[in-house]
């Protein structure tokens, strides 16, 4: 079934309709994903693997640097940044579906339909993460006032067995996860959209808040399925990227696939 309202921008640019999906959706969008990583699996582990090179290099860059407390803040900023890192997996499961050809370099020097579009969205989850970084330096400033942040090892402990600790982690919790739902809103379709039309970044972000709208319940779904597969990769010391990273990028581009049709 098809969403009656539109979206539409100035002049003859398109319009598009949101579909409803079912509760099924999400884990087909994922089976499908992973059909895509093994279409070409030298490029998409390739991809997958120098995003886990730089992770670990920026993680291991900040112990040396005895930021290790920003640790926690980058990993979050990267799940909320993940949309925008997969553009080159959207490209692939794009070409599979009309049989081009695919490539390493065609992968990680997209052509996109919007680029100076994408660029405003990449701009605004940038400064999302950017507010992230500092709200969760001032909840740590209300919780425990002038205290220096100290080592990683000694923050866990302080962490999770202080009552300031436990009640930073519910609040930054809830924070964070507001944070989340409105990244994962505005991004989930508005990328894989510009890669392939040429449309504003406003129309984009109101067709993706109107495609998780109008599925909510699929959608939230989804993004757990997202978060979940994301964390697997991370907690192996950022490994299961090469594998977590590719099957999601690629699964979201059927979520886009599925959710929207252009109308004449």
């Amino acid at each position: 079934m098809i969403s009656q309202d539109t979206t539409q921008i100035a002049g003859s640019q398109p319009r598009f309709a949101i579909r409803q999906v079912t509760m099924e959706q999400p884990w087909k969008w994922l089976a499908a994903g992973w059909a895509d990583l093994w279409r070409a699996p030298g490029v998409s582990l390739t991809y997958g693997a120098l995003l886990s090179i730089v992770s670990f290099a920026v993680s291991a860059g900040l112990f040396l640097l005895g930021l290790e407390y920003l640790l926690l803040p980058m990993i979050a900023g990267f799940m909320l940044l993940g949309p925008m890192l997969a553009v080159g997996l959207y490209e692939i499961s794009r070409r599979h579906a009309n049989n081009e050809s695919v490539s390493l370099k065609s992968a990680l020097f997209v052509k996109t339909s919007s680029p100076g579009q994408l660029a405003y969205i990449g701009v605004l989850l940038t400064l999302m993460i950017l507010a992230w970084i500092r709200i969760a330096t001032l909840l740590f400033a209300l919780f425990f006032g002038t205290l220096e942040i100290p080592p990683l090892d000694e923050a866990t402990q302080l962490l999770l067995f202080s009552f300031e600790g436990l009640s930073m982690l519910a609040v930054g919790t809830v924070v964070g996860g507001v944070f989340a739902a409105a990244v994962f809103a505005v991004s989930v379709i508005s990328i894989p959209l510009l890669v392939a039309h040429d449309v504003d970044a406003v129309t984009a972000i109101l067709v993706s808040l109107r495609a998780v709208r109008d599925n909510l319940k699929a959608m939230i779904l989804w993004a757990w399925l997202v978060a979940m597969v994301t964390a697997c990769g991370l907690a192996t010391l950022f490994a299961g990227l090469i594998i977590t990273f590719p099957l999601i990028g690629h699964a979201t581009w059927h979520a886009y696939r599925d959710l929207i049709k252009e109308e004449a």
